[in-house]
């Protein structure tokens, strides 16, 4: 008998057949609730074996997958992510699993020897995030600073980079402020390609970079949830919580992510050199399409208007062709 081998954030892997395989997310940790996110690796595969995979327990019914997204694949001699041709994906609600959603995928090994890796999304790790950064680092750029704001609860880094011509940062001297997280949610990986996109034109020569640090003082930080994205979670932290429903009263030590960008945005808005114009948080989306914004509502019909103004720009100068990603706007 032929047993595929398959490892990685799978909480049971269920031999069916030869041809089939029924495989479980692990939930996050410490919360059962949420089961989406998932990235394995495949080994002991046979030249033109034919597969059925079902991811079995989802904890969401409505999904991407129903509207043409498709899961990704790489392997051992093809480095590059993939997507399954779409017509290969099924997402449904099976009678044989509690009735639960389940997403199969059909697949075609070609190559013994390879390792197969599939994945929920793009994967945007820790390690890839670290990497990035300090290949900044390395240019040395005196508008760019870049420290551990905290660490997190398994004494992971939370960057916080500052960007700004140093001229603006005399003391004294009036500046805005606008500060852009991403990633508080870890299957969110779209939001961390998102971020690093803002970060290498913030950074770039381009011109209209060079007024904004000139006039602006950008705090970004990356990764809000570093615990999360390292452990393969879909949503909460390494202890359970969802990182993005505890702003009002965060704890530092079990919230403290949340709690140093807090207490960093706090400082600011009582320094009166800093005026805090602007937060922009990105997330992604497990069941929406193309890019959108959530928004606060005020009664002060200013600020009402001042807050309106940047989705209107977005709309009108540029174009996100089936991109799935989220901006919170506070």
């Amino acid at each position: 008998m032929h047993h595929l081998n398959a490892v990685g954030n799978l909480g049971r892997v269920d031999y069916v057949s030869e041809a089939e395989y029924d495989l479980f997310i692990r939930p996050d940790t410490c919360n059962p609730r949420f089961r989406c996110w998932f990235n394995f690796t495949v080994e002991n595969v046979k030249t033109d074996q034919r597969v059925i995979f079902n991811i079995v327990n989802f904890s969401k019914a409505k999904s991407l997958y129903r509207e043409g997204m498709s899961p990704l694949v790489k392997s051992t001699s093809r480095k590059r992510w993939q997507r399954l041709p779409p017509r290969s994906v099924f997402y449904y609600r099976c009678p044989d699993h509690r009735r639960n959603y389940v997403m199969s995928f059909i697949f075609c090994f070609d190559r013994e020897d390879d390792v197969y890796q599939f994945s929920y999304s793009f994967p945007y790790t820790y390690a890839k995030l670290q990497s990035y950064l300090d290949n900044i680092d390395l240019r040395e750029y005196d508008y760019v600073q870049r420290r551990p704001l905290v660490y997190s609860v398994q004494k992971r880094r939370l960057d916080l980079l500052e960007v700004a011509s140093p001229e603006l940062l005399v003391k004294g001297k009036k500046k805005k402020v606008v500060i852009i997280t991403a990633r508080v949610h870890p299957g969110e990986s779209p939001s961390s390609y998102v971020c690093q996109g803002f970060i290498d034109f913030i950074i770039s020569s381009h011109p209209v970079a060079r007024i904004l640090r000139d006039n602006v003082v950008f705090y970004i930080v990356p990764m809000l949830n570093p615990d999360g994205v390292f452990l393969g979670n879909q949503r909460c932290s390494l202890l359970g919580f969802d990182l993005n429903r505890v702003w009002n009263e965060p704890s530092s030590w079990a919230h403290p992510e949340i709690y140093g960008i807090k207490t960093h945005i706090m400082k600011l808005n009582e320094d009166a050199d800093f005026e805090v114009d602007f937060f922009i948080d990105i997330h992604a989306h497990s069941t929406m399409m193309n890019g959108f914004m959530y928004g606060n509502i005020y009664e002060d019909l200013s600020r009402f208007e001042k807050h309106s103004i940047f989705p209107k720009l977005l709309v009108r100068f540029t174009q996100f062709p089936n991109s799935c990603f989220l901006l919170r706007l506070f």
